[in-house]
């Protein structure tokens, strides 16, 4: 779902490990909040590739900055926007167009005339919708 590789989904599995919380829960949020997934979830891309795609090709801003790595951690009350520049670009206006239809969930708030959003806190287990058993990946991977 995420578009990772295994070893890419291993070292976020042993990371959530080290947590002291429940380790299929921070896994779910570590995944929920890389910069890819947060521009799909925003609705500035139909999809994480795309949303991998935005950021690698320097599309969008982090407090200002450009980030352009998609594995980047997103934290509470950080301001993620398109570039000026990239403003123009018809997939991001086609996919903010459909981000009605999809919904922006409740830990981000989204400003859709300026193209920035806004992580209001990190997500937690009721927010994440999707049909993911995080249990049966724990299991797999503490062998």
């Amino acid at each position: 779902m995420y578009g990772l590789t295994e070893k890419q989904f291993r070292l976020f599995f042993e990371r959530a490990e080290r947590k002291k919380e429940i380790t299929g829960t921070n896994l779910l949020v570590q995944l929920e909040t890389r910069l890819d997934n947060v521009a799909y979830r925003l609705g500035f891309v139909n999809s994480r590739s795309q949303g991998r795609q935005l950021v690698q090709h320097n599309h969008l801003l982090v407090n200002g900055q450009k980030v352009n790595i998609p594995s980047y951690q997103v934290k509470t009350g950080d301001v993620v926007e398109v570039k000026d520049k990239s403003r123009k670009i018809q997939s991001i206006s086609d996919s903010l167009a459909a981000v009605v239809r999809r919904g922006v969930p409740q830990w981000l708030e989204l400003e859709k005339e300026n193209l920035k959003g806004t992580v209001k806190n990190l997500p937690v287990r009721d927010d994440l919708t999707m049909p993911i058993q995080e249990q049966l990946i724990v299991e797999l991977y503490s062998k």
